[in-house]
């Protein structure tokens, strides 16, 4: 069972800029979609943005939209999410998750595979 690893959470001011990354345990994800997914205090775990590995399109939430920008690095087996103009409600754990369903997957019950989350905070 391929297993996620995200890193590069951490403090940051607002306004500020954070780059977190997912690996796979394995050589590949063994997905043909990656995900990221926040869980803020006292709230449920949301979606903020995905992306197809072969052909690198991507789906972003409308919170995150223009701000944050997921990508991937095929020959390092990576996926990232470049956070820009962070705020306070950014604040969250963020989770990288892993699923081969076809369409629009916004919901964490489509994905199988998850990571441990790394937590990001945003404050000055």
């Amino acid at each position: 069972q391929v297993q996620l690893v995200e890193s590069g959470g951490g403090l940051v001011q607002p306004g500020g800029s954070l780059r977190l990354s997912c690996t796979a345990s394995g050589r590949t994800f063994s997905r043909n979609t990656i995900g990221w997914f926040r869980r803020a205090p006292g709230k449920e775990r949301a979606f903020v943005a995905f992306i197809r590995w072969s052909r690198g399109s991507t789906y972003h939430a409308d919170p995150v939209k223009g701000r944050f920008t997921i990508s991937r690095d095929s020959a390092k087996n990576t996926v990232y999410l470049q956070m820009n103009s962070v705020a306070p409600e950014d604040t969250a754990i963020y989770y990288c998750a892993g699923t081969n369903v076809i369409g629009v997957v916004t919901g964490e019950k489509m994905y199988d595979v998850w990571g441990q989350g790394t937590q990001v905070t945003v404050s000055s």
